[in-house]
């Protein structure tokens, strides 16, 4: 028998816990990084009630809740709607996140997302027990950063989906957090390597400062371990990317142009950091950030 010692027994401190906004505050959304899986899915089903929030999706081992800011009243029953988010106020560059919880729902709502790695600072109540509890977290106010790549391999070395994964975790930091890693099922063009599949990076920037070094640092990168000349890089700052949505489609049902690619991406805000002939596969990757599932058929549409 192994005897353990367990430094609190009821903590289990999330991951990560982040807040992406749009630009006018109106909405964001909380991604919650677990360290176990089950209570976060515990806490998906229960807060889906609270009524903030629009929807609710996991990837991986994140929970992504969609809300509107604000506050709302919670009515909390045992074993139906234990738990939820209260509320949800932008406060400058920061976001300030009540949740509340029964019982065990308490103990999660208060200690395990107040040592979340990017809290800034919190509050909570007692929990456990037969108690209702009450924390607030504060965290950082970030804006959503997608970056489209394509075309860093030949057909005999490399691949892009890897490459661009293993930058973006070696860049992932406070300032600049890696969200989602999205492969993109494009239409097999002649041209292509092997699958046509290109990546979109999805990253929760606090400022432009973090942005302008995120991006400078992934170019960079690109430049040193791409093996083709023809890489394409396109960046896109927003909340939604439903502006590239139509050009998406079109990509993934036919063969299109570089300079119709450079024409939209100028028409629609988005920028090229390499103007490689990969901006026609790199741009149509960025309607599908988070959408791993998704994205990997042709199929899929966007909603």
């Amino acid at each position: 028998m192994k005897e353990i010692e367990l430094k609190d027994p009821y903590t289990i401190p999330y991951r990560g816990i982040y807040a992406v906004c749009d630009k006018n505050n109106e909405y964001a959304e909380i991604i919650e990084h677990t360290n176990c899986y089950g209570g976060a899915a515990w806490s998906k089903f229960h807060y889906s009630h609270s009524p903030l929030i629009l929807n609710t999706r996991s990837i991986g081992n994140m929970i992504r809740y969609h809300v509107k800011t604000g506050t709302s009243a919670l009515d909390l029953k045992p074993s139906r709607s234990a738990a939820g988010i209260e509320s949800v106020l932008v406060c400058d560059d920061e976001v300030h996140i009540t949740y509340a919880g029964l019982g065990g729902g308490g103990v999660g709502a208060t200690k395990c997302r107040a040592f979340a790695e990017g809290v800034l600072r919190y509050e909570c109540t007692e929990s456990g027990g037969g108690r209702a509890a009450k924390g607030t977290i504060v965290v950082p106010r970030r804006e959503r950063i997608l970056i489209g790549i394509d075309d860093t391999d030949t057909k005999e070395k490399g691949a892009t989906w890897s490459l661009t994964h293993n930058i973006a975790k070696e860049l992932d930091c406070l300032e600049s957090v890696y969200l989602s890693h999205t492969l993109v099922q494009l239409y097999p063009v002649a041209a292509k390597t092997q699958n046509c599949v290109s990546t979109v990076l999805e990253f929760g920037c606090v400022d432009k400062e973090a942005k302008k070094e995120l991006l400078e640092s992934i170019r960079a990168a690109l430049l040193k371990y791409s093996v083709s000349k023809e890489t394409g890089m396109v960046v896109l700052s927003d909340f939604e990317a439903k502006d590239v949505y139509g050009y998406s489609k079109e990509c993934r049902s036919g063969e299109l142009t570089k300079d119709y690619a450079m024409q939209y991406a100028e028409e629609h805000g988005v920028e090229v950091w390499m103007d490689g002939n990969g901006v026609i596969g790199a741009l149509a990757s960025l309607a599908w950030f988070a959408r791993p599932d998704d994205s990997v058929k042709r199929t899929a549409q966007l909603e």
